[in-house]
């Protein structure tokens, strides 16, 4: 006879909280971004909330009763406002209470939220949830590597799965593994327990390269091997001023604790050993550009790194742009730049007009000045959008425009780039240009590298907080490399 269903809760409330960065955060951003209310999740996933179609998905075969919380994300910016904070929170708690009783919640986070007045949201939000829920109730979550991981948040959940890969093209199967270990969890074959290493670093680890590319492939074949239930690497955000800032190993062993905290430090020990390795070389725009202007065939694809929305800055630098301009560059196109001011001035001005425009440089003194050129307005569009793996990310109403011969997009919805789509949805053919700049880390890596001929990273200093050592913490007290040398010598 088959059993009742079990009752499973799903939400989702996400956003990347820079603390260095101009911008300030609302509800409105989440709005602008990704805003689906209960049962109004769409059939695609986003980045932090593909749990709802993956849950869907497994629902009959789990033998699971969902109930669909909202799901919303922000494109990274700065520190969330106290309102629109105790409002999303209030909001999931409130579905959560009314959703009882429960036998699990799952929940996709970032876990790099910061608001005026907390600087661990997600902590918050965990504890919360399990005094509605009890102890019993088995609380999964999964996050983004890019985040912060306290010890409020580990004690009060039984699940955690974090996104391997940088660029993150396996949110997807993150949130099916979260899914699978919680069903086992609920049906009492399994007991998670959850070891964690702090490896006291912050760095950059993208796992399009090695050694981490390596380190990762290693990690899932551990998991095949049944070492873990589930092996991560939060790297840290380095953008983020909070006391738990920094990259630690997250094991989730079945019931074996002691296991679990040796094979999390083994692993953290060597990750640690990865320090001042991991980065790709970064070029001055002027290196850039001399490196890619001699190179044949195209198209070069130059990564603008720290001008990158997806870390929480504006997006709108004109530095490199300026150079290209200075180079009279031809057959080359730039996304994007932010300024919602110069897109309602080019919708207004129509398709195929031609007006002196200042565009860019707004946020920030770091940014550069605002270019003031002629422009031609060769496409305007109300709802943009470029493609990041199965999800739909927006640019809200946007133009492309030709300045000095070179092709610039301008958004309303700040997006880092992650597809050439972003070029050819405007009728811009990626393949056929000699230069693309796009302003992202590395998340443009998987889409780009099989149409680029070669990958060249500029790094321009700005409102990304990119160097540990004289970033400005105040909420950091613990020793990290590179601080601190030997910061495992050192007694906190």
């Amino acid at each position: 006879m088959k059993t009742a269903p079990r009752r499973v809760f799903i939400g989702s409330l996400a956003t990347e909280s820079n603390t260095f960065s101009p911008l300030r955060t609302d509800l409105q951003d989440f709005k602008d971004s990704f805003y689906a209310s209960p049962g109004q999740h769409p059939v695609t996933p986003t980045l932090c909330s593909a749990i709802f179609p993956v849950a869907r998905a497994c629902a009959e075969e789990f033998n699971w009763q969902l109930i669909e919380g909202t799901a919303t994300w922000a494109e990274p910016g700065g520190i969330l406002n106290q309102q629109t904070w105790e409002f999303l929170r209030d909001q999931l708690l409130r579905e959560v209470t009314d959703a009882m009783p429960l036998d699990a919640v799952l929940l996709g986070l970032h876990g790099a939220m910061v608001a005026q007045d907390c600087l661990d949201c997600e902590g918050e939000l965990l504890e919360l949830v399990r005094q509605i829920v009890g102890p019993r109730v088995v609380i999964g979550i999964t996050f983004d590597p890019h985040s912060h991981l306290s010890e409020r948040r580990v004690k009060n959940v039984d699940i955690i799965t974090v996104f391997k890969e940088f660029p993150h093209t396996d949110f997807v199967a993150t949130a099916e593994q979260l899914a699978g270990i919680a069903n086992r969890t609920i049906n009492l074959e399994i007991k998670p327990e959850i070891s964690v290493f702090d490896c006291r670093m912050i760095e950059l680890l993208p796992t399009s390269r090695e050694p981490m590319r390596s380190f990762v492939d290693r990690l899932r074949e551990l998991e095949k091997n049944e070492e873990a239930l589930s092996i991560s690497v939060i790297h840290g955000f380095m953008a983020g001023d909070v006391p738990d800032l920094g990259t630690k190993v997250l094991v989730v062993t079945d019931n074996a604790s002691a296991n679990g905290d040796a094979l999390a430090q083994r692993l953290g020990e060597e990750l640690y050993s990865f320090r001042g390795k991991t980065r790709p070389e970064f070029l001055s725009p002027v290196e850039a550009l001399k490196r890619a202007t001699k190179i044949a065939n195209g198209p070069v694809v130059i990564a603008d790194v720290w001008d990158n929305p997806g870390g929480g800055v504006p997006g709108d630098s004109t530095i490199l742009l300026r150079s290209m301009i200075e180079r009279e560059l031809q057959n080359s196109a730039l996304a994007s730049i932010w300024d919602p001011i110069a897109v309602r001035t080019c919708i207004s001005a129509g398709e195929g007009a031609k007006l002196f425009l200042r565009f860019g440089g707004k946020m920030s003194s770091a940014g550069g000045e605002p270019i003031d050129a002629e422009v031609i307005v060769h496409k305007t569009q109300y709802a943009a959008i470029q493609s990041f793996g199965d999800s739909i990310v927006p640019l809200g109403a946007s133009v492309w425009i030709e300045v000095s011969g070179i092709d610039v997009i301008l958004n309303t919805v700040r997006s880092q780039v992650f597809n050439p789509d972003i070029f050819s949805n405007f009728g811009i053919d990626p393949k056929e240009k000699s230069i693309l700049v796009v302003k992202s880390t590395n998340h443009f890596q998987g889409a780009f590298s099989h149409i680029a001929s070669e990958i060249l990273y500029v790094a321009i200093d700005g409102p990304y907080p990119n160097d540990p050592v004289t970033n400005d913490y105040k909420n950091l007290k613990r020793a990290i490399w590179p601080r601190v040398e030997n910061p495992h010598d050192v007694v906190s």
